[in-house]
């Protein structure tokens, strides 16, 4: 008889694309690993468990992000006994939809990836206890909110969020530096000149890649128009995600260097790949993407709190530079285009911190913590 394949429950919610994508990479890399072996579920525990406001955090969260508020809750929230207070003022409030989360997803082991979720959840699971695995998918600058010692493994991206938790509190057997989960077509090998011409890019220049998030999310314009201004020897490809307004605003730009314009996509793997500089928020998912690709990094925003580590691992370890206004991003890339030398040097820097096979090694451990093998 054929035993049924374990059941795993994944939390996380649409608060920012980051937990979705790290999510359905760390599932994309368990079907490729154990194939048939476990059932996997995303559930959003705002959205589907949560009463309101709660509930309307994925829709409410890129207002906060603007506004200034995300970040002031942020760090006045990070602190393992602040934590531990907003705990315990707001579980009587979310106890019946945590209960009824557990009680409708009975699973063999819950994979957490979502900082809001951690110190709950094992309150809730009390009566029905399964294993219980944290993935973090911030890259350094991690909240107090992610680490809780009774979780029975806490996996993180980087020394420095290991450190973190060690603060926090967990016991240092009781986390694992593994890399941030990204999709395995990163790992795939790519005809970058075949890209290019297919894209109609030119071959005889570099290609700065600009990105801001799957919403196009930061001051992503003004960094077009000033890159767009100084006529600098380079061509643009601009990813607007979702983003219909900026994507029609560039379109109508009078362009005086080769610059390609795209809407939301699939195939940002091609696109790093053909590459030579990325331009991009300070998420850590890009970030990750453009470390397996080896690109150097320009990072032009962030978000206040979670991101502020973000910078300044890739600006200490010299993957890249922090440009917050477009006149530095111009100057930077105006450093790169006439320093080859410089630029592979920062390239080959930005290699030596990417871990490809993250998703691949989480999807190993989550399978050990089922008792699974290959």
């Amino acid at each position: 008889m054929t035993p049924r394949p374990k059941r795993i429950l994944f939390l996380f919610s649409d608060t920012g694309g980051g937990h979705r994508a790290a999510t359905e990479a760390m599932i994309e890399a368990i079907n490729l690993e154990f194939p048939g072996k476990f059932d996997c579920k995303m559930v959003d525990f705002f959205r589907e468990y949560y009463p309101a406001p709660w509930r309307f955090a994925p829709e409410i969260y890129p207002t906060t992000t603007k506004i200034g508020v995300w970040g002031l809750a942020y760090r006045s929230s990070d602190g393992r006994g602040r934590a531990r207070a907003l705990t315990g003022l707001q579980y009587p409030m979310l106890r019946r939809g945590l209960h009824r989360l557990v009680a409708e997803n009975p699973a063999d082991v819950i994979i957490s990836v979502h900082a809001l979720v951690n110190a709950m959840l094992p309150r809730a699971m009390r009566k029905n206890p399964s294993p219980f695995v944290i993935v973090v998918t911030d890259m350094v600058s991690t909240h107090a909110f992610w680490y809780d010692r009774r979780a029975d493994l806490i996996l993180v991206p980087t020394e420095p969020a290991r450190e973190r938790g060690v603060k926090f509190g967990v016991p240092a057997g009781n986390l694992r530096v593994v890399g941030m989960p990204v999709a395995d077509r990163f790992n795939d090998p790519i005809d970058a000149a075949a890209w290019k011409r297919e894209q109609g890019w030119r071959e005889d220049l570099p290609t700065a890649l600009l990105v801001g998030g799957g919403d196009g999310m930061g001051p992503l314009k003004r960094v077009a128009k000033a890159i767009n201004y100084a006529k600098l020897p380079l061509q643009l490809a601009v990813i607007c995600g979702r983003n219909e307004e900026l994507q029609a605003d560039l379109r109508a730009v009078r362009w005086q260097i080769p610059a390609h314009i795209y809407g939301f996509t699939h195939e940002m793997p091609a696109f790093m790949e053909a590459a030579d500089i990325l331009i991009s928020k300070a998420g850590p998912g890009t970030i990750s993407e453009g470390f397996i690709k080896g690109l150097p990094i320009i990072l032009y925003s962030r978000f206040v709190g979670q991101e502020d580590g973000n910078v300044s691992y890739v600006v200490d370890n010299g993957a890249g530079v922090w440009a917050p206004r477009p006149r530095e991003v111009v100057d930077t890339l105006r450093e790169w285009t006439e320093n080859p030398q410089e630029l592979r040097r920062v390239a080959q820097i930005s290699r030596s911190l990417a871990h490809p096979q993250a998703s691949r090694n989480i999807a190993r451990i989550i399978a050990e913590q089922c008792g699974v093998e290959a």
